[in-house]
């Protein structure tokens, strides 16, 4: 089995979670897998993954993990936290398919409940994948330790992002122990709710895409940036406070931005484009806003690796607070190319179960990385003048 423990997920799908339950309860939606990288599947792969999806209704919460989320977790209202407690995943939800090597996932149910499918299911494909071709993980712990050395010389706050495209559960497990032990106070946490547990550090994570492009759906692309965060706030009051920009481009982002919202958030997250040119292009809209830029944070989380965090540091140079969420990086970097995947909303119904399906797109700052169906794609350019 892989996926062994309930908590074994990303902390931001709880928190979006939560979001969903108190906002948009009767939301359905539409997930889909898509293979970036074109790799091609073994044979009976569909099928021992239908094997660890169905494994999964099996998993609770258990005590220990409810009273590190209740103690960690300040945001979470007990109603929720006794919720997860009795909550049970049904593999009914998930469809697999495979023709030939190409392989096949969609997710559909109420959006409360498929929103903790998504970062298990990716880590089921990347390990299920490497157990069938018979790879083996190299120098684990030497690289992560050396990596942990490295970036606390560049006195480089950093968090353990890997969990979606790790190689293994342990593979995870051994990195975050690495960094942990050996980064001293550079380490700020892990996005896996179950191995910051185990090593009693800090839960790391926000908002997601989907929670944009919900909102992008539901009420138009010009609107979808002020009401995702608005929506936000009204769950969190502050708390969780750094905002995802490139779900529309980063652009888009920063024209919708409000006063008011770069005041109340701590700060925002870079994960697609030129990260020099983000950097520059946040610190001036601070500065125009008479808000010091110092006081916010930018989490850099897109493909980083040790030279790319030097690089942006000294072109930083202390003119705002940086930090960097690293995922395959740390997680899979075993000698093996890891799979470059991903699994994204496609479709949404905001209230009614037989009404008729939204489409739901996601643009990038980068030419080519789009996400969704085409003709969605091209409606949402052009209402944000991207075209």
């Amino acid at each position: 089995m892989i996926i062994k423990h309930f908590t074994d997920n990303d902390m931001y799908k709880f928190s979006v979670m939560l979001a969903i339950q108190k906002l948009y309860p009767w939301a359905y939606v539409k997930y889909a897998f898509t293979n970036r990288g074109g790799t091609q599947f073994p044979e009976g792969f569909a099928e021992r993954m239908r094997e660890e999806v169905n494994q999964m209704a099996k998993l609770r919460m258990t005590k220990e993990e409810k009273k590190f989320m209740k103690k960690k977790c300040y945001f979470f209202d007990p109603v929720f936290v006794d919720f997860l407690m009795g909550f049970t995943y049904d593999p009914e939800e998930v469809t697999i398919t495979q023709n030939g090597g190409d392989l096949s996932v969609v997710i559909e149910g109420y959006w409360y409940r498929t929103i903790l499918w998504e970062v298990p299911l990716m880590a089921i494909i990347s390990e299920l994948y490497f157990k069938m071709m018979g790879a083996e993980p190299q120098l684990v712990e030497e690289k992560a330790v050396a990596k942990a050395i490295a970036l606390k010389d560049l006195q480089a706050d950093f968090s353990e992002f890997g969990t979606r495209r790790r190689f293994s559960f342990d593979v995870q497990d051994t990195v975050i122990g690495a960094l942990h032990t050996n980064a001293g106070d550079c380490f700020k946490g892990t996005s896996n709710m179950y191995l910051a547990m185990k090593y009693d550090t800090t839960p790391i994570g926000t908002m997601p895409h989907e929670w944009f492009m919900f909102h992008g759906a539901l009420f138009g692309y010009r609107s979808a940036n002020m009401k995702a965060l608005e929506a936000w706030v009204d769950v969190y009051d502050g708390s969780l406070g750094i905002a995802l920009t490139d779900t529309y481009t980063t652009d888009s982002f920063f024209n919708s931005f409000s006063l008011k919202q770069a005041k109340l958030f701590d700060g925002v997250r870079h994960d697609s484009g030129d990260p020099l040119s983000f950097a520059d292009k946040t610190i001036e809209f601070y500065e125009k806003n008479r808000i010091e830029p110092i006081s916010k944070t930018i989490v850099f989380s897109d493909s980083l690796n040790i030279e790319t965090i030097k690089a942006i540091k000294d072109h930083i140079g202390g003119r705002i607070h940086d930090t960097y969420g690293i995922g395959t990086f740390f997680s899979n970097d075993v000698g093996v190319k890891a799979l470059n995947m991903v699994i994204k909303l496609t479709d949404i119904k905001a209230h009614k179960k037989d009404t008729e399906f939204l489409k739901a797109v996601k643009l990038s700052d980068v030419a080519g990385k789009h996400t969704g169906d085409v003709s969605e794609i091209q409606l949402s350019k052009m209402t944000l003048g991207l075209e």
